[in-house]
């Protein structure tokens, strides 16, 4: 695969800042990063903190520490000093990915779309359909048959994400678990969490302009309490992750059945929480931030991107049906 530094003149510089940004942070951070269960309010933290520097990076990192996770969890080795992974997992209707048997091993082939990190990824666990099932696999993108479809992510919000369709044609595989293990673990629910806290992290880099504001007394009583209101929501938000990981400390393996519930209103809050500190920072500083702040724009699109990976009202309807489903641990 080509390296940050081997990217062609072509790429956009959001996806040259982000893929050395990623680089960086996989080389100095990540191996310090606990997995889920160890220290989780410590590893969302980080996960918070990069949503708040920059929300591309945010997603390729996020990925990469999903990627040593679910290999620690499916009992394969961790990556390796200057491996760089993704979670390559999409499924929506078409063609999609398809894996093969044969007398050598697993091969993939067919088109994966929303592979973050297309150019910058060493290494990606990509899900697939077999014939015995759904399952995940590892790759090495530096097989000639892996190959971006340039230009399928002609996106201004999360340009930086780099997340183009990714080509497989008879790539070598390793099946990574078993059929549906990538779903079924208890830690598919955790690392859903760790996407929302990358959310929250870019709803603080959007509030940054209305607390500076404040600080430096500029702000009208609509403002003001325009800021008391993003200031409640993040902070009962930043409460609610950092008790989720304390949660999942005390289970890890889920053996109380509170996971998914768990997920579901995490995730939900905070794409709330996202959406409204949108609405209020938007209402508060009007046009010029999003006009003279690049910084501040590139998050506000950002954002408004990132957060569609929530599901929506699926989601809530699947919640509801949890909390008034017999089960004990829905009325927890």
């Amino acid at each position: 695969m080509i390296t940050p530094s081997q990217m062609p003149d072509h790429l956009r510089a959001p996806e040259q800042r982000a893929a050395g940004l990623f680089a960086d942070f996989v080389e100095r951070e990540a191996a310090d990063v606990p997995l889920p269960g160890r220290s989780t309010p410590r590893r969302f933290a980080v996960l918070l903190a990069l949503g708040r520097r920059d929300l591309s990076l945010a997603r390729l990192a996020e990925g990469h520490l999903d990627a040593a996770a679910i290999l620690h969890e499916l009992g394969h080795p961790v990556p390796a000093p200057g491996e760089r992974w993704g979670v390559w997992a999409a499924r929506p209707p078409g063609p999609g990915t398809h894996a093969t048997r044969t007398d050598r091993g697993w091969t993939l082939s067919g088109v994966k779309p929303y592979c973050s990190g297309a150019h910058a990824c060493t290494h990606a666990l990509v899900s697939a359909d077999a014939e015995d099932g759904y399952r995940l696999f590892a790759v090495d993108l530096d097989h000639p048959g892996a190959r971006p479809v340039e230009g399928t992510w002609p996106a201004i919000g999360m340009a930086g994400s780099d997340s183009l369709e990714m080509s497989f044609t008879d790539v070598p595989a390793q099946a990574v678990g078993e059929v549906d293990g990538y779903l079924e673990r208890p830690g598919f629910q955790h690392g859903g969490i760790g996407v929302a806290a990358c959310w929250l992290g870019g709803a603080h880099a959007v509030a940054a302009p209305l607390y500076e504001r404040g600080a430096a007394g500029r702000l009208n009583a609509h403002a003001a309490a325009h800021l008391g209101a993003v200031d409640v929501l993040l902070t009962t938000a930043d409460t609610v992750l950092r008790r989720a990981g304390e949660d999942i400390d005390d289970d890890p393996l889920d053996a109380r059945g509170e996971a998914r519930l768990r997920s579901l209103r995490v995730r939900a809050l905070a794409e709330k929480v996202c959406t409204e500190v949108l609405d209020h920072v938007g209402r508060a500083t009007g046009a010029g931030p999003l006009c003279h702040d690049e910084r501040h724009a590139r998050a506000v699109a950002d954002l408004t991107v990132y957060i569609r990976q929530h599901h929506a009202e699926a989601n809530l309807a699947e919640l509801g049906r949890l909390v008034t489903s017999d089960a004990p641990e829905a009325t927890r």
